[in-house]
Formats: C-alpha cells, structure tokens, sequence
C-alpha cells in the first residue's frame, strides 16, 4: 500500500541528518526523541493553519484565552513509524473527539468508533437514554414530592401526638399513685368509710388507667392507617422508579461490557486482546471510562494494523488547561496510568524499550548531610531526588540510612517526609517519646517550615496567599487536581525574595501539607500560574526540581526547647 493512502505523513524537511532511536520510548516518563519534537512541531502548525474542521482549543493567534468558558483542550500524539519502504514519517492522533467527530483527516482514526450511525452503541444509548428520560419525568411528577412530604409531615405529627399522651399517661400514674397513697393512709385506720372510699377509688383509678392506654392504642391506630395509606401510594411509585432504574443500569452495564468488546488491541506478536481482557487483572477489573480512546493507543494500533513500525512517540497538550488540571499549550507529556498502562504493556510486549527511570535508584552515589543530632533526634538536609520512605520498586531512602546509621532507634524514625524530588530539611525522631512528641508538633501545626522555590516567569505581586483545595487524580497518580467540590483544603503564603531574569525566587509557607501542595499552587492557573522550575509534572523538566524545605523551627520534644535550622537552597 502507498504511503500516500495510509495517515502517514512525510517530514517536511530532510531529516538525514537525525539518528534514528535505538529503542521505543517508555510512555510513562521519556524527554522526546528530537524525531518526535520535529513532527510535533509540523502536526502543530498543520493545527494552526487547516481550515477543513472547527474546534475550540480556547486559543487566539496561538495564545490561550482565559476567560473562554467553552473552550477544550486536547491531547494529540505523534508516533514516529518506519514504512515497509523504509521511509521514516509519523502518524498524528488525538484523544477522545475533535470538532464532535472520531473522523478527522490526516488523523489515524479510532480503534473503535462507537458514534458510527448504523452502530449498536447509538441504537442501545438511545434506550438507556429513553429509560432516563421517563425517570426524570416521574421524579418530577408533584405526587411524588406531595406524597414524600405528606409521609413526613404525618410522621412527625404522629410522633409529636403519641409522645405528648405518652407524658400524659406519665403525669396520669403519678396522679393517681398520690390518690392512691393518700386513701391508703386514711384507710389505715380501720374507717369502714375510708376503706370503701379507697376501693371505689381503685375502680376509678384502673378506668383511668386503662381509658389512657386505649387512647394511646386508638390514636396509634390512626396515624398508622392515616401513614399507610399514603405510603402505599408512594411505595407503588418507588417500586416503579427502582424498576425503571434496574432497567437502566442493567442496559448500561451491558452496553458498556459489549462496547468494551470492541476495543481490541494488537501487539507485534499479533495477539490481540479486547479491554475486558487487558483490564480483568488490574484492581478495580474494569477498563475506567474513556479507555482505549486515548492517542497513543490508536497510534500503536494503526500501526500494528498496516505494517508500520513504531520507533518513538510523543504526546502533547493544545489549547487551554480543564479547569481542574495542570496542562501547558505545546509542552509534552506522559500517557496516562489508569487508562493507558494495561492497555500500552499489552501493545509494547516484545518491543524493546528504553529502560524505565522510576526502576533506578535516584539516591545512588548521594550522601545525607546530618545537621543535628543527639540521643533523640536527628535534623538532615535531604538532597533532591532522594525518597523519604521506601518506595514501591526502590528501597533506598532517608528511612534506610537512618535506620543504618541508628540501628538502635526505638523511634518510628520518619516524623514527616518531603517529596522525592524536593531537597531540605528533615526531623526523624530516635526514641518512641521524641517520635511521638515531634509528630504531635507537626499535627498541631506548631512547627515553622519555609520552603525556598525558583518558579518561571515574573510574579509581579510581592506577597500573597493561595488556598486551592487538593485531591489525587484517580486516573493518572501521583498528579494531583484542583477539586472544589471533593478537594481537601489547601493553603500557601508566599513571598517574593527576587526577581531573576525571567524567574522568580519565592519562600512558600504552607499552612496544610497536601501531597504536591506548593508545586500545584505555583502552576495552576488560579495559583501562581507559574510552575516551580524543573517540575517534570506540571511544568517542564530540568537538572532538578528546584524547590527546597530551607527552614524550620521548633521545640525539642524532651528538653522544650526552641530550636531553629535554616539552610540556603542550592538551585
């Protein structure tokens, strides 16, 4: 087959001169390959230019417009690929849709196109979505909601009514064990008079007693025909609305497994797998929504599917950032961990990859520099990319050297830790009493912790505070999101020390301790705008992240008193 009729495009320029990679690229962490920069750079000016399809990217002559509330970014991928020719080009893709369609040219088109008009998907949506439609119409239906509040209005009064003869059948038996106790001690004396007095008196105080239980037993009665009667009518609505809804997740379920089906991955070797083999190992065993529709897959598997070898790939973002996550316009970045890994370790088996730099010990060859120490603490300068706890594939870290150096701690030793890729300071407690003390010292927020950040670009306010609540993305860890509604509180002062070129020095004071707090705060677009220089995860990689826990002050957990480190960032 012609290149001309595949979606491979031919460099623009001779590329002769470029050696061609001696691996794939390890899609979960990689710098791209110069190849891979150079077809980004055509396939973006291909975005800048077509005028075949329409789509906000939320950009104007190449600049990101904040304020466009409609606008959406999108991952696009380049594979570099190799053709039976031997010509090298690439293929071009994006995630998910583009202007409303799976089908744009010059791009490789979907693994699986569920939108396709004569499809069972579209057929089968349009009965869940019908089954919606009624059960929206019958939660809106005014019985339903008069019905619900008459339940409960009734059910109130009941329980207010049956409470207020319940006190009075109280004061009731008081009454009458006064009545009863003063006739008794009348009758005492042998008084024939008083002695019938005191059994006419049992008479009428059995009627009372008895004529107060039938009027709790009359009036309970009521109010449970009175309550039945409207519960029967909105049971029978329930029952309805949760019939109506098994219906829809039965549907839904169904579609989603056969629609699952569909998707069906190749690898060099030529076996093929459907998302619901790939994903039957993994935790949750199910393929997360949006699975499949990402670019590199469909990248790998038009070339899988017409004899193109693959030999590199980027992905990169376009337009403006979602609201909740950190996304650069133009700058590269890794494929996602939920969706993409099961499905890429199936598609990459037998490829021969670049190696795996989360596998290799960043710690090797680092020495810990200990500040301060005696029998109950020690205070070090942790360098950059160094654990502080053992990691899942790296045992490496502050904890193992500290536990090699004290092996007669008794102390938890790790008081609180710092990112793998921040430098500073850290507290490890050596007894369990100084461990627990310190702990608590952190938990009350009583310790001073300034941290030191080269960030890009100028900030031109001095000082400020920054308080956006945090959570982890469940679809891509360790990255976190900006999440209004289900975020823990997040909060940052921080202060302008100078102004460098295009960069600024700050000190970053956080006042809670969310996991990539300060390195969030500085990139998102609602904080600082400006991520902390060599960030590889929100921003763009450098020598090393350049953020550093220069300061601390606190009180020593035996002796009480305060102490204070401070030691100058090396960026």
């Amino acid at each position: 087959m012609p290149t001309s009729e595949l979606c491979f495009t031919s460099f623009s320029h001779p590329i002769d001169h470029y050696a061609l990679p001696e691996r794939f690229t390890f899609p979960f962490y990689y710098e791209p390959h110069p190849l891979c920069e150079l077809a980004a750079e055509q396939l973006q000016r291909h975005l800048e230019s077509q005028t075949e399809w329409q789509h906000n990217f939320g950009l104007e002559n190449g600049l990101e417009i904040q304020e466009n509330n409609k606008a959406i970014g999108k991952m696009f991928g380049v594979l570099l690929v190799q053709h039976i020719s031997g010509e090298v080009g690439f293929l071009s893709a994006f995630s998910g849709k583009v202007a409303d369609s799976n089908h744009l040219p010059h791009f490789v088109p979907p693994v699986f196109d569920m939108l396709e008009e004569d499809g069972f998907f579209k057929a089968e949506l349009a009965e869940i979505t019908e089954i919606n439609a009624i059960i929206k119409q019958q939660l809106a239906n005014p019985l339903l909601a008069e019905l619900t509040a008459a339940v409960k209005t009734k059910s109130l009064t009941s329980k207010e009514q049956l409470e207020a003869q319940r006190q009075e059948m109280i004061e009731g038996r008081k009454s009458r064990k006064a009545q009863r106790a003063e006739a008794e001690l009348h009758a005492q004396d042998n008084d024939q008079e008083a002695i019938d007095a005191l059994e006419q008196l049992k008479i009428k105080l059995g009627k009372e007693s008895v004529q107060e239980k039938n009027t709790l037993r009359d009036l309970k009665l009521f109010w449970d025909n009175e309550i039945s009667s409207i519960q029967s009518q909105l049971d029978t609505l329930n029952i309805e609305l949760a019939t109506l809804k098994t219906a829809r997740k039965n549907l839904s379920n169904a579609l989603q497994k056969k629609l699952f089906q569909q998707y069906k991955f190749l690898n060099t070797h030529g076996v093929e797998k459907d998302l619901n083999d790939i994903f039957k190992d993994t935790p949750n065993h199910i393929p997360p929504a949006g699975s499949g529709e990402c670019a590199a897959p469909k990248l790998l598997q038009y070339a899988f599917t017409h004899d193109l070898k693959p030999l590199a790939l980027a992905e990169f973002w376009w337009g403006v950032a979602p609201k909740s996550e950190i996304r650069q316009h133009k700058k590269f970045y890794a494929s996602c961990q939920s969706k993409c890994q099961p499905i890429l370790g199936h598609m990459l088996d037998g490829i021969e990859m670049d190696e795996n730099p989360l596998l290799i010990n960043p710690a090797e060859g680092k020495d810990i520099d200990i500040i301060y120490e005696d029998e109950c603490m020690v205070v070090i300068n942790k360098p950059a990319d160094f654990l502080s706890v053992p990691g899942k594939n790296i045992q490496d870290s502050v904890y193992t050297r500290i536990q090699q150096r004290y092996p007669n701690a008794t102390g938890g030793l790790i008081v609180h830790r710092l990112d793998m890729a921040t430098s500073g300071l850290m507290i490890l407690g050596l007894t369990k009493k100084a461990h627990k003390r310190l702990q608590k010292q952190f938990i009350n927020r009583t310790i001073e912790k300034r941290y030191t950040a080269l960030i890009e670009g100028v900030l031109t306010q001095d000082e400020g505070m920054i308080t956006l609540p945090l959570r982890g993305d469940l679809y891509d860890r360790p990255r976190q999101l900006v999440c209004f509604e289900h975020g823990k509180p997040a909060e940052t002062t921080y202060q302008v020390i100078e102004r460098i070129k295009n960069k600024t020095k700050v000190y970053l004071y956080p006042k809670t301790g969310r996991t990539h707090q300060l390195r969030v705060h500085c990139a998102h677009k609602l904080g600082l705008n400006m991520p902390i220089v060599g960030d590889d995860l929100y921003g763009k990689k450098a020598n090393r992240l350049h953020l550093h826990a220069g300061y601390l002050s606190l009180t020593h957990p035996m002796t009480k008193e305060p102490m204070e480190f401070d030691i100058e960032a090396e960026f």
